[in-house]
């Protein structure tokens, strides 16, 4: 799968539900409108936790795929 490019990195790896987007919360709000976010997580309840976040949010879910028992997501800051 091809990689959207991204401005910032957050290795959420090793981290429970809910802590992976908490932590992705946080690093958007330091991030300006526009900007990309990319997470990896570890947990499988990720996957559900940010699909719903990004659609009650003002923030876009541009990616979302697994590999190698990692979740990748990148998200634009809204």
């Amino acid at each position: 799968m091809s990689q959207i490019e991204y401005d910032q990195l957050l290795d959420a790896s090793g981290l429970s539900c809910p802590l992976p987007l908490l932590k992705a919360k946080q690093a958007l709000s330091r991030m300006t409108r526009g900007e990309r976010l990319q997470v990896i997580a570890t947990d499988a309840g990720s996957v559900r936790d940010f699909k719903a976040y990004t659609d009650q949010s003002d923030h876009e879910l541009l990616q979302s795929f697994s590999e190698d028992g990692r979740y990748i997501y990148v998200i634009r800051r809204g």
